[in-house]
């Protein structure tokens, strides 16, 4: 029987499959776009593999496109149709389990297999990767940290892979707030290859959450051939550049990548990709920019996915898109189809549904009465949830958009005490965020304080100083992105 990189055997798979195998998990670790046509040579050199199959499914439900999963569930299910699960080894078994579930909307089940799996196949980089991913979209970030932290032991100094493995880990450590560390362990992995994007992406979320903005630009910067080359990341990363353009005082800058790279004629429509586009907007609509033109081919964009309910992150910016547009009644609509999935026979069998009940919906409702001004409906809607968006998915950087949303309204409803624990909670976090000390001077504005508004005005054009003119990734703002080939 032919034996993967790692040290398993391939049921049902020949030398040839094993090598096809061990690529596609190399272009998975890397976020390469290569890794479905390595998958797709994987089944047609071993199409009894269960490993095989399995893979194929991982693709078609990280990516949150509602299309790929819908056609990953009818490969996988044609695939074992009258498969023994019983007859085979352990580590396919849970590898086939874990798929079914995943298509089948059960995402927390799936992930909880993958962690089963990966307690008694460490070394198994497919399963890590997935649960991992799985952490991410789910917003849980202590397994998130811990999945990676538990396997680590048994991966050898070495041991190329174990730099992916020292980013995942990374990025759970940040999530979970251990910032010095998620740095170091970043730092550790991207020494070990260059172009360990999610290793990268781990060490940016760092500074994004301790708002040392500055600092992330230059990281960026130093590294920019390495993260932006064609991969799955590209498109995000410059999300988050975007982001500390905007700290740095330069909308202009966030402008400039947003029509480049995040959204133009160009774009695929990806959920991913629309929603990065979505939440940097509604930055730039909560300070009181209009984006009417950029909102109103996002909006499209997005109407013409007509997404069924899937996953209720890219639900929120979705609606985010049809509010910034002015298409209210669009937003409204969706917000209607959710309700009636709600209560449709089987839907509470699926993930989805408590992150669409709990969390999404409410915030889906916050955004088209912030469109109205409604800022009381905002803030009751929000404040309770305020510590449970994760849980519906997203990073503390992503999930950020909503929270400023809450800071806008507690603001122009006049709960001032509200507002002032909130910036006060932020200020405490990052304070080194120009748009935190600027929220501070709207509120010492608000209760007629201009000694402590002017001082906070101040601190806030003295942090966002930046220098952007030298040799910087924004300087080389890229092209429309090509589509995919």
């Amino acid at each position: 029987m032919a034996t993967d990189r790692y040290g398993h055997d391939l049921y049902n798979g020949s030398s040839e499959a094993v090598g096809h195998l061990d690529r596609a998990v190399e272009h998975l670790l890397f976020f390469r776009p290569e890794v479905a046509g390595a998958v797709d040579d994987l089944l047609e050199a071993a199409p009894a593999s269960p490993v095989a199959h399995a893979f194929a499914a991982y693709l078609g439900v990280l990516g949150t496109e509602s299309a790929d999963a819908v056609a990953a569930r009818r490969r996988f299910e044609g695939s074992v149709s009258g498969l023994d699960l019983s007859g085979l080894p352990r580590r396919e078994r849970l590898h086939t389990a874990a798929a079914e579930r995943l298509l089948a909307g059960d995402w927390r089940r799936g992930s909880a297999l993958l962690e089963e799996l990966t307690t008694a196949y460490p070394r198994d980089a497919l399963a890590l990767f997935v649960g991992h991913q799985l952490d991410f979209l789910t917003g849980d970030a202590p397994r998130l940290r811990d999945r990676i932290g538990g396997a680590l032991s048994a991966w050898e100094e070495e041991d190329p892979h174990r730099g992916p493995l020292l980013g995942m880990y990374a990025f759970g450590l940040e999530e979970c707030g251990h910032y010095a560390q998620a740095r170091e362990t970043g730092s550790a992995a991207i020494e070990r290859n260059g172009h360990d994007v999610w290793a990268i992406h781990a060490v940016v979320h760092t500074y994004e959450m301790q708002g040392r903005f500055a600092d992330g630009i230059a990281f960026l910067d130093a590294r920019v051939d390495d993260w932006a080359d064609r991969n799955f990341m590209k498109v995000h990363t410059w999300w988050h550049y975007a982001l500390y353009a905007l700290e740095a005082g330069r909308p202009d800058t966030a402008l400039g990548i947003y029509d480049a790279a995040l959204h133009n004629p160009e774009s695929r429509g990806l959920a991913m990709e629309l929603l990065d586009a979505a939440s940097l907007l509604w930055r730039f609509h909560l300070a009181g920019s209009d984006q009417t033109r950029r909102w109103e081919t996002l909006a499209d964009a997005w109407a013409a996915r007509s997404d069924p309910p899937f996953y209720a992150f890219n639900d929120v910016h979705a609606v985010m898109s049809y509010v910034g547009a002015g298409r209210t009644e669009e937003a409204r609509r969706l917000i209607a189809d959710r309700r009636r999935w709600l209560v449709e026979p089987g839907s509470r069998t699926v993930t989805n549904h408590a992150m669409t009940a709990t969390v999404g919906l409410p915030v889906c409702e916050a955004l088209v009465a912030q469109s109205a001004a409604d800022h009381d409906s905002v803030v009751e809607l929000l404040w309770p949830l305020r510590r449970r968006l994760h849980e519906f998915g997203g990073s503390h950087a992503q999930r950020d958009a909503v929270q400023r949303t809450l800071v806008e309204s507690a603001l122009r409803s006049g709960r001032h005490d509200m507002a002032r624990l909130l910036i006060s909670e932020r200020t405490a976090l990052r304070p080194d965020s120009p748009y935190n000390w600027l929220m501070s001077a709207r509120l010492a504005d608000s209760v007629g304080d201009a000694v402590r508004a002017g001082l906070a005005r101040d601190r806030a054009l003295r942090l966002g100083r930046a220098d952007l003119s030298g040799p910087t990734a924004a300087a080389r703002i890229p092209q429309p992105v090509p589509p995919a080939v």
